[in-house]
């Protein structure tokens, strides 16, 4: 009866690293595969255009509830990470800025139709500022040290088969929650078309101000790409909020290394 005791214990302690071996080459091969459709993704979005900066114009929709607006919209973004939306709206003004300060941490602001910046948390700088264009967006990613990728398969969103792989980027050096929160706080899904690898959609969180751990899921969907300057841009960009509807764009033009400067893009908040 002993030696059977034996033998179940040793065959259990051999099986646990076979199983530990196991999933780490699972989550090694995961990262692996997600890293690669990054950069493929990348390359079919600019090929081989180095891009500083981009602007965008075109027409809105922006619904709030039952109540809608209809303006124009102006976007822009650079290679460095600084964004800027303009709202022209039928009932105000809308911005929001995304920029960075002397130490070059993330620093944000939003106005309303009274042009009074406000502060965007820290919590909710996290992910990417340039949301709208793609392009901008995974390129940073594929150049930046630290990023956590992970294959998640083949799904099927908005009726449509995509790839989905997600993005992080681990705090270095920080355990436990802490690491945990800010893993979660950059995370970044994306979803691309299996046979042209163009993002369909990016989705993440945004937080309210005070509570960094109350999810708010944001999801960004890209569609009729167009060749500019040999890069793929979606003219037809929809921001949803909570599941609903927030921002509707439509692309009129779009301009290429214009040679806009970071000045453009100040945070200066007042209250």
């Amino acid at each position: 009866m002993r030696t059977k005791f034996l033998a179940v214990v040793v065959a259990v302690f051999l099986l646990f690293p076979a199983s530990y071996a196991a999933k780490q080459a699972t989550g090694a091969a995961a990262q692996s595969q997600a890293t690669t459709l990054l950069t493929q993704s990348a390359a079919a979005l600019t090929g081989a255009v180095a891009i500083s900066d981009v602007t965008l114009n075109g027409n809105v929709q922006s619904i709030a509830g039952s109540d809608g607006e209809s303006g124009t919209v102006v976007l822009k973004a650079m290679a460095a990470g600084e964004s800027l939306m303009d709202l022209t709206l039928s009932g105000g003004n809308r911005s929001e800025i995304r920029s960075f300060d002397s130490n070059g941490n993330p620093i944000g602001a939003w106005s309303g139709p009274d042009g009074v910046q406000h502060a965007i948390s820290y919590h909710n700088l996290l992910t990417d500022s340039s949301w709208f264009f793609p392009a901008m967006t995974l390129r940073r990613l594929v150049n930046t040290t630290g990023i956590v990728g992970t294959y998640v398969g083949q799904e099927t969103l908005n009726g449509q088969p995509v790839v989905h792989i997600f993005f992080s980027q681990p705090p270095a050096g920080a355990t436990g929650s802490n690491a945990a929160l800010m893993q979660h706080l950059t995370q970044m899904d994306f979803y691309l078309n299996p046979t042209t690898l163009l993002p369909v959609a990016l989705s993440f969180t945004t937080h309210p101000d005070d509570n960094e751990l109350l999810d708010i899921p944001v999801q960004i969907q890209f569609s009729n790409y167009q060749n500019t300057g040999g890069v793929q841009i979606p003219f037809h960009v929809q921001k949803f909020l909570n599941g609903t509807l927030l921002l509707d764009l439509q692309v009129q033009s779009a301009a290429l290394n214009s040679g806009l400067s970071s000045s453009a893009f100040s945070v200066q908040v007042t209250q």
